[in-house]
């Protein structure tokens, strides 16, 4: 894809802001400072139009980006931070449940785990998660360039045995420093966005219903991981 232009167009921050489009949408989400955003940043060649920080717990809200138009690149809340209040903890967690379980849904989720840390226990909630509502997936290593080159294959073989991933799709290395990794994960977005879409705008039924009822529905129990404790024109490279 050609990104010929992208833009922050919403903020949500609870249920009632969710919105069924009818742009395809990939979403973003990982632990915090994993690097989401500055990914997002990097793929769209837009410095600072996703915001990052240094200290973790700073993305408390879904941020939705439109890109080209036609496509949806949507930047979730990291999971695992504690130095977050538990009710505000909860808070977070209740909307981001509503968001990808309903119809504004993601086309494909991008779970971020970092190339260094390998996946964690929460990592391994989400996607057990995801497979327990068919969201289709792609497990992205963030900051491979920080590995040594004689790493790098073993750290992707520790995810993916890790995760339990299929053999046909395993974890992507990626470095925002180097680029390395960018074009295969390009070429995945691509073929995500391009066969998705869902029709009509319409509100999110989640906009008229309390999270503790979302919650109540009668689908697989498992749970995901508690979440943390200005318009440009570029080409991407």
């Amino acid at each position: 894809m050609i990104v010929t232009s992208c833009e922050h167009v919403r903020t949500i921050t609870a249920t009632s802001g969710l919105w069924r489009g009818s742009f395809p949408q990939v979403a973003f989400m990982g632990r915090s400072n994993v690097g989401k955003s500055s990914l997002i940043n990097r793929l769209l060649g837009a410095r600072g139009l996703a915001r990052t920080s240094k200290t973790p717990g700073r993305t408390r809200a879904i941020q939705l980006f439109r890109v080209n138009d036609r496509y949806d690149f949507v930047d979730l809340p990291g999971y695992g931070y504690a130095r977050v209040p538990r009710p505000m903890r909860e808070e977070w967690q209740g909307l981001i449940e509503s968001y990808l379980e309903g119809p504004s849904g993601p086309d494909l989720a991008v779970v971020l785990v970092d190339s260094r840390r390998g996946p964690s226990e929460l990592d391994q909630e989400l996607i057990t998660w995801l497979q327990s509502r068919r969201i289709p997936a792609r497990v992205v290593l963030t900051k491979i360039d920080k590995l040594p080159r004689a790493q790098r294959g073993s750290a992707v073989l520790r995810t993916a045995a890790g995760l339990g991933l299929d053999p046909g799709a395993p974890p992507l290395a990626s470095s925002v420093i180097t680029g390395d990794g960018l074009n295969t994960l390009w070429k995945v977005l691509d073929e995500a966005l391009l066969h998705g879409g869902r029709g009509t705008l319409h509100p999110h039924p989640a906009a008229h219903r309390a999270v503790a009822t979302h919650r109540g529905h009668s689908g697989p129990q498992h749970q995901p991981p508690p979440v943390e404790s200005t318009r440009k024109k570029r080409t991407r490279p």
